[in-house]
């Protein structure tokens, strides 16, 4: 093991040994109250932030160990410090935001290593240290058999069913910035590259997209309502570890982007 990554196990540790005596419900109260959280909101057109901050939850897959969500100050910035160790699980808020007044979505992220052997293309290989993941509502007579078949598990699994189409904004080994990857699991659920390779390791990136001419360009046609918004660093096909940082995700309506 690296010096770097015995100072992050270590630091990761102290964390949670603070927080071992807490419920689950607690832990996710205390996210909600983060800076954080609290930053993680819709925008007003005029630039101001919406009164009430959605309620950020920790979601657990079936069957899959969950990753570690904690948020800390890091380069003066506050963020939502992710490690997993062969895991995968989802920090997600629902929203609601009309495709008339859908704009654009803001992000940022600090990845200190990628995942040597990912692939997202693949199944037994698709991990990603970092996702922005958008979710859509839309026409679900459209679904394959296949896809019907996948909502319908999801549903009995989670108590959810499949999003009508997932939107994820993801950091690639090869692939280009631009590539859309189609999940090896279901093509409702496609991949956006916006960063590639290993050069832009270990340094805070910033983003803006825009959410429809990416819906657009990724599914071939115009998205439902926007109703979730989540960040994911999973591990678990590769079973190897991945840690990364994730600043507030912003939401900005059609209205606040006209010239």
């Amino acid at each position: 093991m690296n010096a770097f990554w015995r100072v992050a196990l270590s630091g990761m540790f102290v964390l949670l040994a603070g927080c071992a005596g807490l419920s689950e419900k607690d832990r996710e109260t205390q996210l909600a109250q983060t800076p954080w959280a609290t930053q993680s909101v819709q925008m007003m057109a005029d630039g101001d932030a919406v009164s009430s901050a959605p309620q950020w939850k920790h979601h657990k897959l079936p069957g899959k160990t969950p990753s570690q969500f904690n948020y800390t100050r890091t380069d003066g910035r506050d963020a939502m410090a992710v490690m997993a160790a062969s895991s995968a699980s989802m920090l997600r808020s629902a929203t609601r935001i009309e495709p008339a007044e859908m704009g654009k979505v803001r992000f940022s992220w600090k990845v200190p290593e990628l995942i040597a052997n990912a692939d997202m293309a693949l199944r037994d290989a698709d991990d990603s240290p970092v996702r922005i993941i958008l979710a859509f509502e839309g026409d679900r007579s459209k679904f394959s058999p296949r896809d019907a078949m996948l909502s319908e598990l999801a549903l009995t699994l989670t108590g959810e069913p499949l999003p009508y189409a997932t939107l994820m904004y993801v950091w690639c080994n090869k692939r280009a910035p631009g590539t859309v990857i189609s999940s090896p699991r279901t093509d409702r659920i496609r991949k956006m590259v916006v960063e590639s390779g290993a050069m832009k390791l270990d340094q805070w990136l910033d983003y803006e997209r825009d959410i429809r001419g990416d819906f657009e360009r990724a599914f071939g046609e115009a998205p439902g309502a926007l109703v979730g918004v989540g960040i994911m660093t999973d591990s678990d096909n590769t079973r190897s570890t991945a840690r990364a940082w994730y600043g507030p995700v912003r939401l900005a309506p059609f209205a606040a982007n006209r010239d």
